[in-house]
């Protein structure tokens, strides 16, 4: 099956950095007015990305992609070079000056667990009014996550 080419008249979007997600390109083209707008149209199917239907909210956008929406065509331009570095998601000098802020959720999470303990005596007492159905959910679920200290919920 051939490709056919075709030439229609594409707006220009600017980006200051590639890769982009979708729903930002959309947004500055203001071709919708915000991102929930944006998300709600890519994920109801009225976005195409290079000819095809796109649901991906967060796909990346490059140099020269063609975006479709509302019988509009936009075009990613960039000039940057494509940056792909993971590090703008947890830079390391942040993790440093976190440690001590989960060091004092640690100790919250377990004045938490105290009141939930208490929480799930009372859960106890009245699962054996009930017919002691809590207490069988309880033994069916397996040891807890090393990581969260969560048991597993089965239904």
């Amino acid at each position: 099956m051939s490709e056919e080419e075709y030439e229609v008249e594409a707006l220009a979007v600017e980006v200051s950095s590639q890769p982009i997600e979708l729903y930002k390109v959309l947004k500055i083209a203001n071709a919708v007015s915000g991102g929930g707008e944006a998300k709600f149209a890519i994920s109801e199917g009225y976005v195409a990305v290079n000819g095809e239907l796109e649901q991906r909210k967060r796909r990346k956008m490059y140099d020269g992609d063609v975006i479709e929406f509302n019988n509009e065509f936009y075009v990613v331009i960039c000039d940057q070079p494509v940056d792909e570095s993971p590090q703008e998601v947890a830079p390391k000098p942040a993790k440093k000056a976190d440690k001590p802020a989960a060091k004092k959720a640690s100790e919250k999470g377990g004045a938490k667990k105290s009141s939930s303990h208490k929480n799930a005596s009372n859960k106890n007492a009245s699962s054996k009014k009930a017919g002691g159905k809590a207490q069988k959910a309880e033994k069916k679920s397996g040891p807890a996550d090393q990581s969260t200290g969560r048991k597993p919920i089965s239904f």
